[in-house]
């Protein structure tokens, strides 16, 4: 499910107030897509979502919103025109207001009249947020507006339900009778859910089974989208920066080598305990090959084998702290050194280096705690490459990440790929 909402997260930018030629990273919503067949239980499912997410900025828009005002010649016979039809909603607008929010820009959204099948004065103003719902029974059909989401839910309903339930809602809400509800379900409502609704069912991440009933299912939406919300945003922007997943244990342990209070021993400690978490987390992202063993109880079990072509190489001086935990990790590893010295007229020189003389054909784990403005760091990474090193070959593990030392490293090397356990100077 992760590696579909995944690729929904891209870089964008907005200008500096001040018109220069640099950007600054754009604030990115995310945007889940809700859909199912007619009274499918969206909008509770919706609202329960909601209501589990009380702490963040969240905010709800209806595709049904969109429809599009019927004509005097239309209303005439209105009992003939498909509302469940694609062509009946005004796609293009609703796209435009995605997009507009998307962009950290507040949007007026049609207001639409269902007794008269017309948009009416005032529109509704939304303003952008955390977290977008858009909900709808054909949200999910048109790739365009799929492509726009970052989670896509499908709420599957019993159709004996959904019918009573759009027979209640339609008679007391909307001023219909029955006769006419059950000949336009019939006529429209169920043919288009067979050719349009439940076919879009295939490219949901996560299917909903009895809608709004569903509480387990609900939670772990809930859960999931919580975590992606946990992740800082240059994680959405650079898909090639990895942040360990926070628990109190690592803040706690930030927390400490962060006060002035505590002591160079546990200091020490402290650092490199989540150093070695760093270390771990980096190893995790190195190619591997598919290995099936025989344990000693003689069954087959299918497992992994990492590269064997590693080195480390760490910034001198603040680098060689990451050693002993990448040593510990990786028995005999060989490890390189850089020197980079800071000259105010010149910027970053490279003072000394010693790499192993094999250093192309080897993955690089780039070792140095902290990563400020990241000019250094360009400057290490310029050299690997001088030597042969490709760039999606090389890991920069680093403690603590300044978002303009990210955005900075990101920005000249998309290819490599940064670990960090925290992206915050403060």
């Amino acid at each position: 499910m992760d590696s579909e909402m995944k690729k929904r997260d891209e870089n964008q930018y907005s200008p500096r107030p001040n018109g220069g030629s640099q950007s600054t990273p754009l604030k990115l919503p995310f945007i889940i897509g809700v859909a199912g067949g007619t009274a499918s239980g969206k909008t509770t499912v919706c609202d329960m979502i909601i209501s589990q997410l009380h702490d963040q900025r969240v905010v709800l828009v209806n595709q049904d919103a969109f429809y599009r005002s019927l004509t005097n010649e239309q209303l005439q016979k209105v009992s003939e025109y498909n509302f469940d039809h694609p062509d009946a909603f005004d796609t293009e607008l609703l796209l435009s207001s995605m997009q507009t929010l998307r962009t950290g820009r507040a949007v007026s959204i049609p207001n639409y009249d269902f007794k008269i099948h017309k948009s009416v004065e005032p529109a509704r103003l939304v303003n952008p947020a955390d977290v977008i719902i858009l909900e709808g029974i054909l949200v999910l059909h048109d790739n365009r507006v799929r492509d726009t989401m970052n989670m896509k839910i499908f709420v599957d309903t019993d159709s004996d339900v959904r019918l009573a339930r759009r027979i209640q809602r339609d008679t007391v809400e909307r001023g219909r009778n029955v006769e006419n509800v059950l000949d336009q379900y019939a006529k429209f409502v169920k043919p288009s859910f067979e050719e349009f609704i439940l076919p879009s069912k295939k490219h949901a991440d996560v299917i909903i089974p009895r809608g709004a009933d569903n509480d387990v299912a609900i939670d772990l939406i809930v859960q999931h989208i919580r975590t992606k919300l946990g992740q800082h945003d240059l994680c959405k922007i650079y898909p090639n920066v990895f942040v360990i997943h926070s628990t109190f244990q690592i803040r706690g342990m930030h927390t400490l080598v962060r006060d002035t209070k505590t002591t160079k021993h546990d200091f020490v400690f402290y650092a490199d305990r989540l150093i070695r978490l760093v270390v771990e987390h980096g190893l995790g992202h190195l190619p591997f090959t598919e290995k099936q063993i025989t344990t000693p109880t003689g069954s087959v079990y299918s497992g992994v084998v990492f590269c064997k072509r590693l080195c480390g190489v760490s910034v001198i001086r603040s680098g060689e702290s990451m050693e002993n935990a990448l040593r510990a990790c990786c028995k005999g590893i060989k490890i390189g050194k850089i020197l980079i010295h800071v000259d105010g007229k010149k910027g970053r020189q490279l003072i000394y280096e010693k790499l192993p003389s094999d250093i192309a054909s080897r993955n690089v784990l780039l070792l140095d705690p902290v990563l400020a403005s990241g000019n250094s760091a360009v400057k290490a990474i310029s050299v690997l490459l001088s030597k042969g090193v490709a760039e999606s070959n090389i890991i920069f593990l680093n403690l603590i990440a300044a978002p303009e030392g990210i955005h900075t490293v990101c920005s000249k090397f998309p290819r490599l790929k940064i670990v960090t356990s925290e992206w915050n100077l403060c």
